[in-house]
């Protein structure tokens, strides 16, 4: 019996060591995504089995405690269907591991594995408008080193629609300036990409790389301590430069404003401007072109301009005669 309480945490350490980053050499997101994961599992296990993490068995994770879990997470921290799948990922990709480890509990393993993802609903993407980013751009105090920061971080985010953890990532050797001005980054998958800038971007980037004064392997956005700028940092400047916005921009008063949300927001004035999809994919790091398509679905300008391209029918209009009365009789009874 001690060798089966001991068995689970041996291998949830391996999960991640082992076939993680030594077989799968996962980037440092998913393996800070599956790990908050299993740090919310084992929490929730430990109030519901009364049972320590590094006592809990293979048994004890069964299809049952997961399904709670999962709608633990959706009722009681009010995460989205989509959050929960990725939450469900994590999970069925450790039971994976298991049953190649552990064939003696493939019945148990079956199970979890056999629990569905949860279909959600696809809404239009939110994107701003150029109205809205002129006064998120100006929202900022540039007389402040704070202020000048963040935003160059603004007009970078919106003019290259690079992801956060690329943006966070970059380092003040990955910006070239001159001729053929580009940022360089590695995104999802470890694709490495290069990034055109046009001359605002390349004007701002100078501008605060000689105000920054760093060294090449330095972080391109430092905090305030000096240390590289975090996802919370970010939230929080968006937070205080949106309401700021909102006071001379009321339409984003009806806008949650994330990072993610300037990368649309690049795709979104690429296509409007005529930027052809697979090139959108290839600037943004998509896999394939077709998941640009949630920008032609957001996009009321593009369905205006296919609509205004019609021509309506021609319909003669008729004089009214009214019915027969013995007719209207009937039709009325």
């Amino acid at each position: 019996m001690k060798k089966l309480q001991n068995d689970f945490p041996r291998l949830l350490q391996a999960f991640f060591t082992d076939r993680l980053i030594k077989q799968r050499r996962a980037s440092p997101h998913t393996i800070a995504g599956y790990r908050d994961t299993f740090r919310l599992l084992l929490k929730f296990s430990h109030k519901r089995l009364n049972k320590l993490p590094s006592a809990i068995r293979n048994e004890d994770l069964d299809a049952p405690l997961v399904c709670a879990f999962l709608e633990h997470l959706e009722r009681d921290r009010h995460i989205s269907p989509r959050t929960r799948n990725v939450r469900l990922a994590a999970i069925h990709s450790f039971f994976q591991f298991l049953a190649f480890e552990r064939p003696e509990h493939s019945a148990q393993i079956k199970r979890v594995l056999a629990i569905p993802t949860k279909r959600y609903v696809r809404r239009p993407v939110c994107f701003l408008t150029q109205s809205e980013i002129d006064a998120l751009l100006a929202a900022p105090d540039t007389t402040t080193w704070v202020g000048r920061r963040d935003r160059t971080f603004l007009l970078l985010a919106v003019q290259t629609g690079l992801r956060v953890s690329e943006l966070l990532s970059l380092r003040c050797q990955d910006v070239v300036l001159g001729t053929g001005a580009h940022v360089r980054c590695t995104g999802k998958g470890r694709k490495n990409r290069c990034t055109p800038l046009r001359k605002d971007s390349v004007i701002a980037l100078r501008t605060w790389l000689k105000e920054r004064d760093g060294e090449p392997e330095d972080p391109l956005f430092p905090s305030t301590r000096s240390g590289p700028l975090g996802s919370d940092g970010v939230e929080y400047l968006l937070r205080k430069h949106v309401a700021t916005a909102r006071i001379h921009c009321p339409s984003l008063q009806a806008k949650r404003v994330t990072a993610h949300v300037l990368r649309h927001s690049a795709a979104m004035d690429w296509l409007q401007h005529g930027v052809d999809r697979s090139v959108i994919a290839l600037l943004l790091g998509h896999e394939s072109a077709e998941t640009t398509e949630i920008y032609l679905h957001a996009s009321m300008k593009l369905k205006e301009q296919a609509i205004a391209k019609t021509k309506p029918k021609e319909l003669r209009s008729r004089r009214y005669k009214p019915d027969d009365d013995l007719l209207a009789f009937l039709r009325n009874l």
